[in-house]
């Protein structure tokens, strides 16, 4: 497949649905794009992803997983097992949806171990998560709203989003959305900030307030000295408590991340009774709170009492 590629591979074409009404997609008479039966809707297909949406309102992330490199095999392994609650050696022959896949680190490693995968983002990020997973011939990528996803419902073994729900207008109707793609005994795992103590939500949102409305070639100078205040212990061990900043080991990790939080138009905080409210009612049972990844007698009281910035509500259940 070249990159001005305009083919669709087969085993996108047959879970691809009309977001309007549920109907199959067949391929335009011209080769260009995809169309409802009934000719009415068409959209194209650029680079083998077929676009449904643009990035409009989340336009920070196209540009955030198009400028940085942040995929760490080893650690994005690692993090999927944790923030999924599902081993990496289950996933062999699982049709397999990441929901929200960004610059396709998760999809990648989903695919590279067994799984058939549709990746599914709002931004042109599909097209960095595309030339990532260029090896996988079962990875497969939609530019497409998580809240009309063209796809079928109820086809997918294993459903995962990991922090990205939350950066929409209403986080409940995206993650309703997405847990109808998951099928009866299927998985669904989700991964959403957590709501920290009230004056932390205060000073980082009026924060925001301020950031979210910068452009990019602007706010990008406080990222890199997010950046740097990060490298230092004693800085990022109480500072960041404060106003977030990222403390990965690395730098480009770091700046994407503090990017991350400041950038985005939405960002909306969550509970763990909350998210686990929202799995009952879509029907999902077995429900788990998935730990976080670190370890230490400290974080995880900074963690239990809401005191980490940044830190998530993580929930995985199994539909009914």
């Amino acid at each position: 497949m070249t990159d001005s590629d305009s083919s669709i591979a087969p085993e996108l074409l047959s879970v691809l649905r009309n977001p309007a009404d549920g109907s199959a997609l067949v391929v335009d008479a011209d080769g260009v794009g995809i169309k409802s039966q009934d000719s009415k809707d068409r959209w194209r297909v650029i680079d083998g992803i077929p676009r449904f949406v643009s990035d409009q309102h989340l336009e920070s992330f196209g540009h955030q997983w198009t400028t940085f490199e942040v995929a760490h095999d080893d650690e994005d392994r690692a993090t999927f097992e944790a923030k999924t609650g599902i081993a990496l050696n289950r996933l062999r022959g699982m049709r397999v949806l990441d929901a929200g896949c960004g610059g396709g680190r998760y999809s990648k490693i989903c695919g590279e171990n067994g799984a058939v995968v549709i990746g599914a983002d709002h931004t042109r990020a599909v097209d960095k998560a595309r030339k990532l997973c260029a090896h996988l011939p079962d990875v497969h990528f939609v530019q497409a709203d998580l809240k009309q996803l063209p796809l079928e419902q109820a086809s997918f073994d294993f459903v995962f989003s990991i922090g990205v729900m939350h950066h929409d207008a209403n986080t409940r109707a995206v993650f309703d959305a997405v847990a109808k793609m998951v099928k009866p005994g299927g998985g669904y795992s989700v991964w959403l900030y957590r709501r920290n103590q009230w004056w932390q939500e205060l000073i980082n949102t009026g924060l925001r307030a301020l950031t979210s409305r910068l452009p990019a070639a602007v706010l990008m100078p406080f990222c890199h000295l997010g950046a740097i205040l990060g490298s230092i212990p004693m800085v990022n061990r109480t500072l960041n408590k404060v106003v977030n900043f990222s403390a990965h080991p690395s730098y480009e990790n770091r700046v994407c991340d503090t990017f991350d939080w400041w950038a985005p138009g939405f960002q909306y905080h969550h509970t763990v009774e909350e998210l686990s409210r929202w799995f009952t009612e879509a029907g999902f049972t077995r429900l788990k709170e998935l730990p976080p990844e670190k370890l230490g007698r400290f974080y995880r009281w900074a963690y239990e009492n809401n005191l980490l910035i940044g830190s998530g509500v993580n929930i995985t259940g199994i539909r009914q």
